[in-house]
């Protein structure tokens, strides 16, 4: 009989293409994920896996299993949160998803007033962008988000707009700052950029991306960088300008940066901040608990929608 055991032997194997990995990350002995991933492929009748070296490939039919597969676990998962949530708030854990821009300007306050509001309860704000976050809620792994709207991948997926912050052009020097900045403008400057590792899929470089090539221009970059900390104080030492949420700069700048100033581009440019959650799941209070204090502080930084 199928159960959710192997589905996590199945889904772990799948993730990392190792038995061995797999069993690393759940815990058990390798023989006994081997153990499960052979009485799942028995139960069903197809083979799940082809061995190849040291590892394993997935079949085509275990690229079938896999959605499903996900779907069980992140329900059973649901399923006991609800339970756990429905006994009371007075204690246990609150998980809630954050990408790293939210968090910097946002995450602190809501933890406060969870706090707040329930002091017994452990509060863990997980993530540190927008596509680990969707990684987290598709597996299961969280109940609900608040996300970067551009970057999430709507199926499977129920996304509200809450908020929008408008994109900045910072500089520490003022002749850069007398008027917005056009698209090619931009494409003329010295960019100092965060998030160099989810360059391809970030929120702010894709609106960037689509900034300039609609006028004919292509985006570059000087200096890659990690975090936004790190751009900011670049910036502020004169080695390049960079692009980052208003609300963020706010934050920033005058700690790290004070010479730094910043100006709007033109035609501004907005980031929107998204409540997310997997479609038909049932919140539990805990879940919805930090949806409404997160919409809330965050309506109260950023603009509405």
């Amino acid at each position: 009989m199928l159960s959710l055991h192997q589905l996590r032997c199945f889904l772990a194997t799948y993730e990392h293409g190792s038995l061995t990995a797999a069993a690393e990350e759940l815990g058990y002995a390798q023989p006994s994920v081997s153990e499960q991933v052979r009485a799942l492929e028995k139960t069903l009748g197809v083979p799940l896996f082809r061995r190849v070296g040291r590892g394993v490939v997935p079949t085509t039919l275990a690229d079938t299993l896999r959605p499903y597969a996900e779907q069980a676990i992140a329900a059973s998962e649901e399923a006991r949160r609800a339970v756990q949530s429905a006994v009371s708030l007075e204690s246990g854990t609150i998980r809630f998803g954050m990408f790293g821009a939210a968090r910097l300007y946002a995450g602190a306050q809501i933890v406060a007033d969870v706090l707040e509001r329930y002091p017994g309860v452990r509060v863990e704000l997980i993530g540190q962008h927008s596509n680990e976050v969707q990684e987290q809620l598709r597996r299961g792994h969280l109940e609900a988000a608040l996300i970067a709207a551009t970057s999430v991948e709507s199926e499977g997926m129920t996304v509200t707009p809450v908020a929008r912050d408008e994109l900045v052009y910072i500089s520490a020097d003022p002749s850069r700052l007398r008027s917005p900045v056009t698209a090619a403008r931009l494409a003329r400057a010295s960019l100092i950029m965060p998030e160099t590792t989810w360059r391809s899929s970030d929120s702010v470089r894709i609106l960037l991306r689509r900034f300039l090539h609609e006028a004919g221009h292509n985006p570059q970059t000087r200096i890659e960088v990690e975090e936004a900390e790190i751009s900011v104080d670049l910036v502020g030492r004169g080695l390049g300008d960079s692009v980052i949420p208003r609300a963020a700069a706010e934050q920033l700048v005058p700690r790290l940066a004070p010479n730094v100033g910043w100006v709007s581009l033109r035609p501004k440019q907005y980031d929107v901040m998204a409540i997310v959650h997997r479609r038909g799941a049932v919140l539990s209070p805990a879940a919805q608990v930090l949806i409404e204090i997160a919409t809330r502080h965050i309506r109260s930084i950023a603009e509405p929608v």
